[in-house]
């Protein structure tokens, strides 16, 4: 996740296909729409890339005033509500998604039960997972919370550098336990934080090393691909069976330097698929409201890899990892 800067105004954020380039087996499907942002008509093209339904594996909702990531929202000209998120999703062919609790302005996740209401009002399109705090109480209730809705919570999410808490952290023994149990995932905020306060310490992708290694049989997602440290994830996901890596919230517009910032991130995020051989081990994941769902799809159209990788991105991996 990169922090919001100030937005452009005449120029799109993203140019969502690169001129001349050449995707393998892939055939696409291009929908033009325009959306107001600070009064500027600003020219979005999405991309649905020709994959049996995409699946956004981290979103993000809250419908609060004092939700942090409205900042993004606004940058991104959203109205960041349930109706835009399941509409844009099928402007760009994402039949399912993971929905994450937001954080409030002072730092600290939205109730899981707000994740719970909003996935009830999407009629299946979107599924739980429950963030979890570094403290003994609230792995409890996130536990509890996990086993009255056995087959509906599809994760958990544990924050890392917003709560400066270490992955190995013994608080978290319980929650690992019931989520190898139960054949759940567990998410971890890798990489840079929306807030300035975060802990890199905390939030670096190498802290998760200690606890697969202890814990082989847990699966691991390293949320954000531990952006900007994107090679020790690609060693992380080649040398540990069980840890994956998601590639959301990977591109936040704002920079005159947009268009070449994701054209270096597609060149980095290819270089550690080819070290990991492969992308088995990758999700897609768009971090809405901080990066639009389009943008990410772009994104992985840009990355030089076969178009069978490209469906595991999409949808395959996520399937396989939360048991979708």
């Amino acid at each position: 996740m990169r922090r919001a800067g100030e937005a452009s105004k005449k120029k799109s954020l993203t140019r969502m296909i690169r001129r001349g380039s050449s995707w393998t087996g892939a055939k696409v499907q291009h929908t033009t729409f325009c959306r107001r942002m600070k009064q500027s008509f600003i020219l979005i093209q999405c991309v649905t890339l020709a994959v049996p339904g995409i699946i956004d594996a981290h979103t993000h909702l809250s419908g609060r005033k004092d939700d942090r990531l409205n900042v993004y929202a606004n940058q991104n000209g959203l109205r960041y509500n349930l109706e835009e998120l399941l509409r844009l999703m099928k402007i760009n062919g994402v039949t399912l998604g993971l929905l994450l609790s937001s954080i409030t302005e002072r730092g600290v996740p939205f109730p899981n039960e707000y994740v719970l209401k909003l996935c009830a009002r999407s009629r299946g399109r979107l599924l739980p997972v429950i963030t979890v705090e570094p403290f003994s109480k609230k792995v409890r209730e996130a536990v509890r919370l996990a086993e009255r809705n056995d087959g509906l919570v599809k994760a958990f999410k544990i924050m890392l550098g917003y709560g400066q808490a270490l992955a190995v952290d013994p608080v978290f023994n319980p929650l690992y336990a019931y989520a190898t149990s139960a054949d759940l995932a567990v998410m971890f905020h890798t990489g840079d934080t929306a807030d300035v306060k975060g802990s890199l310490v905390h939030s670096h992708p190498l802290t998760l090393d200690a606890l697969a290694n202890k814990r082989g049989d847990l699966k691991i997602v390293a949320c954000h691909f531990g952006n900007p440290w994107i090679e020790d994830v690609a060693e992380l996901i080649y040398k540990h069976p069980n840890v994956y890596a998601d590639i959301s919230g990977l591109v936040v517009g704002g920079s005159k330097y947009v268009e070449q910032y994701i054209d270096w991130l597609a060149e980095r995020l290819s270089r550690a698929i080819y070290f990991a051989g492969g992308a088995d081990k990758v999700i897609f994941g768009s971090d809405y409201p901080v990066t639009q769902p389009s943008t990410t799809i772009s994104l992985v159209g840009k990355l030089e890899i076969d178009s069978r990788d490209r469906e595991r991105i999409l949808s395959d991996n996520a399937k396989k990892v939360f048991r979708l």
